[in-house]
Order: C-alpha cells, then sequence, then structure tokens
C-alpha cells in the first residue's frame, strides 16, 4: 500500500490539527537560541514552519516538501516573509552544506524510504556545532486516534495488521532514533516522550478524516468496500472512550530526538 500525501485540507483534518500541538512542545523542548536559521524537512501544510515563526523568533525557515499539493496551501497559511518552501524530500535536500543553524522534520521521517539516508542530509544542512532533530508519532503504543482504528480494522480482517505503521515503522521508537542519529556522525543524542490530548468533539469529527484517503489509516480505509467500513466504524463506536455528550477523550505520545553536528 503507498502512502498517499497530497491533500493538504485532508491532511490538516486527520493529523495536522494534532501535529501544531506535538510541534510547539518539541520546539520548547529543544530551547532553541534566537534569530538562527532554520529547515524544517517535510514541511507538509506548514505546521511546524508556523511554530518555528511563532515562538523562536528565526531569523530564517526553509520548508522543504515533495508534495505541490501541500506547499501551496503552505504558502498560503504561512505569509511570513521569513519562511520559505522549496519542492523537495530527503534523499537531496535543496540546501548548501551547512546552510542552516537547525534542522528538523516533523512526522515525516518514517516515511522516508531511506532513513538513514536523510538523517545523514540533516546533519550536513547544519553547520558545526548546529542541532539536528526530529519527532515521529509512537504508532506501536500511545498514538490512540490512530491505534484505535487499527485495533477495530485487525479484529474484523487479521491481514491489515501488516499495513499499521507500528508494525511497518519500527523506527518510531527511542532506541532506533538514537541509532539513526549516533549513525549520522550526531553528537549528545537524546530521546523525549511528547505527550498531547487529542480531543474529538463527537464520533464524525473522529470518523470523516478516515474517509479521505489521506495517509496509511485513511488509505487502508478508503480501500474497502461500503460494507466492510461500515463494520469498522460500528466497532468503533462501541470501543471508542465516549462522554456522556459524545467527546471522544483520547491522548497520543509522540517520539522526539535531537543531536548535534
Amino acid at each position: 500500500m503507498q502512502d498517499k500525501w497530497t491533500d493538504g485540507e485532508a491532511y490538516e483534518m486527520f493529523v495536522g490539527r494534532w501535529s501544531r500541538r506535538v510541534g510547539e512542545q518539541f520546539l520548547s523542548w529543544l530551547n532553541p537560541p534566537k534569530h538562527a536559521s532554520w529547515l524544517d524537512l517535510g514541511c507538509g501544510t506548514g505546521a511546524l514552519t508556523a511554530q518555528i515563526l511563532k515562538h523562536c523568533n528565526p531569523r530564517s525557515v526553509i520548508g522543504v516538501e515533495p508534495s505541490e499539493g501541500f506547499l501551496l496551501l503552505a504558502r498560503d497559511q504561512v505569509g511570513d516573509k521569513r519562511a520559505a518552501f522549496r519542492q523537495g524530500d530527503g534523499e537531496n535536500i535543496p540546501v548548501a552544506d551547512g546552510e542552516v543553524d537547525i534542522a528538523v522534520s516533523g512526522l515525516v521521517l518514517n516515511f522516508i524510504p531511506d532513513q538513514q539516508n536523510a538523517v545523514n542530509e540533516l546533519a550536513r544542512s547544519v553547520s558545526e556545532g548546529g542541532t539536528v532533530a526530529a519527532y515521529v508519532w509512537d504508532y506501536a503504543g500511545h498514538a490512540q486516534f490512530i491505534r484505535y482504528f487499527w485495533d477495530a480494522a485487525i479484529e474484523l480482517d487479521s491481514s491489515a495488521r501488516e499495513k499499521h505503521e507500528g508494525v511497518r515503522f519500527p523506527s518510531c521508537r527511542p532506541e532506533p532514533l538514537r541509532t539513526l542519529f549516533v549513525a549520522a556522525g550526531l553528537h549528545d543524542v537524546v530521546t523525549e516522550a511528547i505527550d498531547i490530548p487529542t480531543p474529538f468533539t463527537n464520533f464524525d469529527d473522529y470518523w470523516l478524516p478516515f474517509l479521505s484517503g489521506i495517509g496509511p489509516a485513511p488509505g487502508y480505509c478508503a480501500s474497502l468496500d461500503e460494507t466492510a467500513r461500515n463494520s469498522i466504524k460500528d466497532n468503533l463506536k462501541i470501543t471508542l472512550p465516549t462522554d456522556e455528550d459524545g467527546m471522544i477523550l483520547l491522548a497520543a505520545r509522540a517520539w522526539a530526538v535531537r543531536g548535534t553536528r
């Protein structure tokens, strides 16, 4: 199954709103210096770029993203003149050696086919003494809004397990992340758990993003026939923790990692 990341507005509904919350805590953990130059690899719709501009007083931010659809939305949403967006990916990041002080990547690293090369490229992009950092969802553990969906899908179809991000992306854990960063020649490598609440106002607020086809779980959901989709939907209505007002109260964890060149 190919992961589809093309529709910026659908991405916002599915995960962009939570990415912003994680990004804010991630940047607080980094505690970066002011007036630094930044690279945001896999900037998507500009969620992390916007947080950098808002909270870190950067000199500049270069957002790099392969999807033209995402870039269009990022340029539309992020009007700050300090931000520039370039089309590219982790295979060959379109910046010069040592061009930036800080290189980050949010919720993207596991989707890059050659993750080690991507981290190597991030390290190449920063100046001596610069910071490289990233964060990914804890798919196998506490990314509940995704895990509940896959639990329901697997209960109805055991073959869905191989499509679960927790199975597909074993690197989304502290030690594999640390190994990637150390192998890129970075030092003082540390990891951290970032936990956020992800409340949904009602069942439709939770369910409708899974119909978009954007990302692995919605892609799987969209590939099913109506009977299979409705079976998952009915299962979720039973299993999701829902209060008397219909709100679904979930939380999500991301694993963050940083190192110094």
